[in-house]
Order: C-alpha cells, then sequence, then structure tokens
C-alpha cells in the first residue's frame, strides 16, 4: 500500500514538471511568433572633403655620397616645378631619402660539364625621395592637387621620371556622417513595422531589439556588393553612405 502510494506521488510530480516544461515551450514559441523584425536603410550621397597625392622619384650611383647628392639635386628640381605651378612651399612635403643596394645577376657556362653558373654583383645604390600633397576643407587646393598630379610628366624634360600613386579621397567627419545614417536606418526601420503590421490590422508593441549592419563606402554609382568587413572607398571623390538597422518588435 505504501508503495502505491509513493508511486502516485511521485507520477504526479512528473506530470507536474511536464505540464510546467511544456508550458515553458508553448509560452516561447509563441513569444517568437508575436514579434516582427524589420531592416531599415540610411543612405546619402556626399562628396570628399580632403584629398592626398604623392609620388616618388629615384637615382642611381655606384658611390653613396653621389646618390645621395644627385637626389638633393633632384629634389631642387622638383620643388621648382611644383612652386612653378603655383604651390607655396608649406603645401607639399618631402620625405626621408632612403637607399637600397642594387645586384645584378651575372651567368656564366662551365665549358667542362655546361652547367650555368650565376652571381649576384653588386651595381651602385638607389636612392628614392617621396614628395606629397594633403588639403583638408580646401576646395581650391584639392582642385590644383587634381589638376597637377597629371601634369608631372613635364618633369621628363630634366631628367626627372616621377611615379605618381592614386589620389586618395577621404571625408572629415565620418563620425557624424554615420550617426545621421543610423538615425536614417532607425527611423525607416519603424515605417516599414508600422506599416506591415497597419496593413495586417495588428498592433506594434513595445521594441525588443535592435542591431546595427556594418558601415558602406562606396562610390557613387558603385555596384560594388557590401563587404561583411564594410567598404571604404578612397579612390571616388564623389561617394554614397549607407548604413542598415535591425529592429525586432513585440505584437500586441
Amino acid at each position: 500500500m505504501e508503495s502505491k502510494i509513493k508511486s502516485s506521488i511521485i507520477i504526479g510530480i512528473a506530470i507536474i514538471v511536464t505540464a510546467f516544461i511544456l508550458g515553458l515551450s508553448f509560452k516561447k514559441r509563441n513569444e517568437n511568433l508575436d514579434s516582427i523584425s524589420v531592416i531599415g536603410l540610411g543612405t546619402k550621397d556626399f562628396v570628399s572633403d580632403e584629398i592626398l597625392w604623392s609620388g616618388s622619384f629615384t637615382t642611381n650611383s655606384m658611390d653613396i655620397k653621389t646618390a645621395y647628392s644627385k637626389i638633393i639635386s633632384d629634389q631642387k628640381i622638383v620643388s621648382n616645378f611644383f612652386i612653378s605651378k603655383g604651390f607655396k612651399p608649406n603645401e607639399f612635403s618631402f620625405g626621408a631619402v632612403n637607399f637600397q643596394k642594387k645586384f645584378r645577376e651575372i651567368r656564366t657556362v662551365n665549358a667542362e660539364n655546361g652547367y650555368v653558373n650565376s652571381e649576384q654583383v653588386f651595381n651602385g645604390y638607389e636612392a628614392t625621395q617621396s614628395i606629397s600633397f594633403s588639403a583638408k576643407k580646401n576646395p581650391q587646393l584639392m582642385k590644383r592637387i587634381e589638376e597637377v598630379s597629371s601634369k608631372t610628366s613635364e618633369l621628363i624634360n630634366s631628367g626627372i621620371e616621377l611615379t605618381s600613386n592614386s589620389i586618395q579621397y577621404t571625408y572629415s567627419d565620418l563620425p557624424s556622417l554615420k550617426q545621421s545614417l543610423i538615425e536614417k536606418a532607425t527611423k525607416d526601420a519603424n515605417e516599414r513595422a508600422n506599416k506591415i503590421v497597419n496593413t495586417a490590422d495588428g498592433d506594434l508593441g513595445k521594441l525588443k531589439g535592435a542591431n546595427m549592419g556594418v558601415f558602406q563606402i562606396t562610390g557613387q554609382g558603385s555596384t560594388e556588393e557590401d563587404s561583411y568587413g564594410g567598404n571604404n572607398d578612397t579612390f571616388s571623390k564623389n561617394k554614397t553612405a549607407r548604413i542598415t538597422v535591425r529592429l525586432e518588435y513585440n505584437l500586441d
């Protein structure tokens, strides 16, 4: 008799626990069903207000002192060239002179066995000098830098070949731009959620969660796909910034 009572108690407790677990599962399932998730987009076209352009030129000599003297002489020619184009000395800067030992390969054929032997022979020093231009929130200076970047071939007449790098365009106030896009994307997501719920004769409840996407900057009109880590185009002067925000709401 006592054994039956214990069994009944155990069975009763098991039924209660099972009902409790099923109840929680049912509640959790309904909670997942009684919500809506929407994605909002914030986008803006803008023009870069910062520019960076650089180039470099080299000279060679078997003697390092001669190479240094030659690169300093070329530096003066390059400086005078840009000053003649309307630039002030403080509107560009030269980097440190870098030296590199150069070698050439000499191959000889062994007459006895036909094997080819190769040897690296010192071929002098190469001195390299860089020059850079930058402007921030200065449209006139930016325009002059853009114009002169395509005229450096004129230096060939002075015996100097200046290797030009691509112009880099950036924006000075990305934090404010990003903040405004987050606000736009959040507002867009909220409006989308309200339209969906109103169309279905429902009521939008409290915000359940929010997640922000990756900040993307591409050239205007670009078909480049969004990158998982975010895009940051520095080659286009005219850019488009965008960001997404995912909002999840409870449904009343």
